[in-house]
């Protein structure tokens, strides 16, 4: 237990934390060999101490990009260095494994906070100078167009999965250096130019880079002061966000719909307010002597603590019935539920009638955490590694993230009105006829040999926005190869010719089933799915495999 609440502070201090303020060395005074000695340290540090990282990235990737890099340094400005190593240990795609984040931005930032709303990336908040660029939707950085912005400091953050880069990426986008180092600017500027969208207007603002320490902003959100404004309305504030500065956890009755709506932002013990244990104590009394029609419980913005702490809660919820039950209790997720908050995640899910709702979690399912701190000699800059795998499923049921059973987002102007469209989603559910795992219901038409049910709800279920998370081309594709590989060939085949009807205009689902037709001997079918191939598209890989493929047959 105290190896592991060394974890969750090092969670706590070193990933989520919106500023992370480290010690910056004197860089300058490092030389070139020196860096390069730095570099070989980790490199022999990953390879004797953390050779388990590597199943996301192979040894030797990790050593091809640690030659590279190695090559590379004497030519390279000291801001870039520890950008590059960065990108270097990110290559695990492990969360907790990092170069954290204050490390590489140089000391300076640009003074605004970037989200991804469903609609595209926005000024979410800026400093008060900027205040037209306020609520802007965010077109171009540098003459870069944003999607592409993105793609280009994404190797840089400790990606786990999407959700992972959305909720703790987008901040990467916003320090000079680190656009510098790659290749985002053409040299480290003082001033960086976007291009912004509001309100039908496309124009240009250039923001002047501030101290990394003038920042004001936490879970993700501005926190609005007398230099900070925020886009968000501030006459009155929803219930994800209320209490944001001085409680980790806290619940609130609804009592025009009987509704008790609990927010947990952190696994952490509160240092101001009671402990966890008090408050799960508070919270289930309150439970028992109150008439309560939904359960609501928040943690999309919690991005860990300490997963010794989840057990009383788990155990509380299991034992009321009275709000453990299909419909009744609602467990909202996002992209910052991280860390022990998806341990919390696991257990909900495997021991409660939880629905859950709201957006993909940011973690793995089964994971590494609980990261060691290897500190560089020359440098002393500072790399954490995970150490710990993390298991609370079976390992072939580990996924990028947890999904919810039904997907919500929010747009930019349901934020800055207000509006909270995951809470208004568990308020307004109904039971009638939702189906809440489609992939087992899809399994299970296949088992039942409902084909044509089955042909139907595929189409159906792959259309409906409320299952927008769910992978159904990748997850059938895998279950229909699956059956090919085990015997039977005849199922797989029609699984594998389901997903390219559902999906039509998809190269890999066509190509999956013309290879498999062609190896059941189906020549004429797999011709035609081979020229479909090349008719989507003729110039990509699997366009140029299938025209060799079609003239051999």
């Amino acid at each position: 237990m105290k190896s592991h609440s060394m974890h969750t502070t090092l969670t706590s201090i070193f990933l989520f934390l919106s500023v992370l303020l480290m010690p910056l060395v004197a860089q300058e005074s490092i030389t070139a060999s020196q860096w390069q000695e730095d570099l070989r340290y980790l490199q022999d540090n990953v390879h004797k101490e953390y050779s388990f990282l590597f199943k996301k990235v192979t040894a030797e990737t990790f050593d091809t990009e640690v030659d590279k890099l190695y090559e590379a340094i004497p030519d390279m400005e000291a801001h870039e260095i520890p950008v590059a190593i960065s990108r270097i240990v990110s290559l695990f795609e492990y969360g907790h494994s990092q170069v954290p984040f204050g490390s590489i931005t140089n000391g300076k930032a640009l003074p605004v906070n970037l989200y991804h709303f469903s609609d595209g990336v926005f000024i979410e908040g800026t400093q008060k100078a900027y205040a037209k660029a306020l609520g802007a939707r965010v077109v171009a950085v540098e003459g870069i167009p944003i999607d592409k912005a993105l793609e280009m400091v994404r190797p840089v953050v400790p990606v786990e999965n999407e959700q992972y880069f959305r909720g703790y990426g987008l901040r990467f986008l916003t320090i000079p250096a680190i656009l510098h180092a790659q290749g985002v600017t053409p040299s480290l500027q003082t001033a960086i130019t976007m291009t912004l969208e509001n309100n039908g207007v496309t124009y240009e603002q250039s923001f002047n880079e501030i101290p990394l320490d003038s920042l004001s902003r936490d879970y993700g959100w501005t926190l609005p002061n007398e230099a900070w404004i925020s886009m968000r309305d501030q006459k009155e504030t929803p219930l994800y966000l209320k209490h944001l500065k001085d409680k980790f956890y806290f619940f609130e009755y609804l009592a025009d719909t009987k509704t008790l709506y609990v927010r947990q932002s952190s696994v952490f013990n509160d240092p101001n307010n009671e402990s966890l244990s008090d408050f799960y104590t508070r919270l289930f009394a309150f439970v028992d002597s109150h008439e309560i029609d939904s359960f609501i419980y928040d943690v999309r913005l919690n991005g860990g603590g300490n997963n010794y702490n989840n057990k009383p809660l788990i155990k509380g919820i299991m034992a009321r019935p009275k709000i453990n039950t299909k419909g009744k209790f609602f467990y909202i997720i996002g992209r910052n539920t991280f860390s022990a908050c998806q341990n919390l995640t696991n257990e909900i899910g495997n021991y409660t009638e939880a629905i859950l709702i709201g957006e993909p979690t940011s973690e793995n399912v089964n994971f590494y955490g609980d990261a060691r701190k290897v500190t560089l000699p020359h440098s002393q800059l500072n790399a954490y590694l995970s150490y710990a795998w993390w298991q609370d499923y079976p390992q072939w049921e580990n996924k990028d993230a947890t999904i919810p059973n039904l997907a919500v987002s929010m747009t930019s102007e349901e934020y800055r009105t207000n509006q909270d469209p995951v809470l208004q989603a568990a308020l307004g559910y109904k039971d009638d006829g939702f189906i809440l795992n489609p992939l087992e219901y899809l399994r299970q038409l296949f088992i039942e040999g409902k084909y044509t049910e089955l042909r139907t709800a595929s189409k159906e279920i792959a259309q409906n926005p409320a299952y927008k998370y769910y992978d159904f081309e990748s997850e059938f594709s895998e279950a229909g190869y699956r059956l090919y590989q085990i015997g039977n060939t005849e199922g797989g085949l029609y699984i594998l010719e389901l997903v390219a009807d559902v999906f039509p205009t998809s190269t890999t689902a066509w190509h999956t089933v013309a290879s498999v037709q062609e190896q059941m001997k189906l020549i004429e079918k797999a011709k035609a799915s081979y020229q479909k191939v090349i008719d989507l598209d003729p110039d990509s890989v699997l366009g140029k495999t299938a025209q060799k493929k079609l003239s051999k047959l």
